[in-house]
């Protein structure tokens, strides 16, 4: 490959959604502890974890993330083009998701999964930052990143305030 970004190294897999969404549990306190999908309330005698330490763990992941964020957007990440041309992308619960990977070993792995492999897939260099901020607005309705998409690694950078433009941000309806 002899695109811009040869140098770059792929962004470390500090951690992924799922383990941050794991992260908030219950509280000895009952209160609300802010969870990556939505607030929940904990009866106090439900507890088995202080709730200073749930709080370290999500000040913690959410630091992790941010630490990725920062990476993906530094990185140059491989873009395919479906047969028609088109940026490849996946709807799922009505988010469309740019497939991007961070090598060329990755994106092979993703085309044999799609039973595709047989074909020359084109693909672009583009920078973590430029489809967060160019090409995620430009698509119709909520859209994010998808790196590495379908391999244990994989990252998702939703349409959520901090990862995308504002205009380009979902509203969760007040769970926050």
């Amino acid at each position: 490959m002899s695109d811009n970004g040869d140098d770059i190294s792929g962004p470390d897999r500090l951690s992924r959604l799922s383990e941050l969404a794991e992260l908030a549990g219950p509280t000895d306190q009952g209160e609300l502890v802010e969870r990556a999908d939505e607030p929940v309330a904990v009866p106090a005698e439900r507890s088995a974890v202080p709730a200073a330490s749930v709080v370290d763990e999500v000040v913690v992941g959410r630091r992790g993330f941010a630490r990725l964020l920062g990476e993906f957007r530094r990185a140059a990440v491989l873009v395919p083009f479906d047969a028609q041309g088109s940026l490849w992308t996946a709807d799922f619960n009505g988010v469309r998701w740019i497939c991007a990977f961070s090598d060329e070993e990755a994106l092979s792995r993703f085309a044999h999964a799609q039973q595709d492999a047989g074909r020359e897939w084109e693909y672009r260099t583009v920078l973590g930052a430029r489809l967060l901020d160019v090409m995620v607005p430009m698509l119709p309705g909520p859209a994010g990143v998808a790196l590495d998409a379908g391999s244990d690694e994989g990252m998702l950078f939703p349409p959520v305030e901090g990862v995308v433009p504002e205009a380009a941000v979902v509203d969760l309806g007040g769970t926050r």
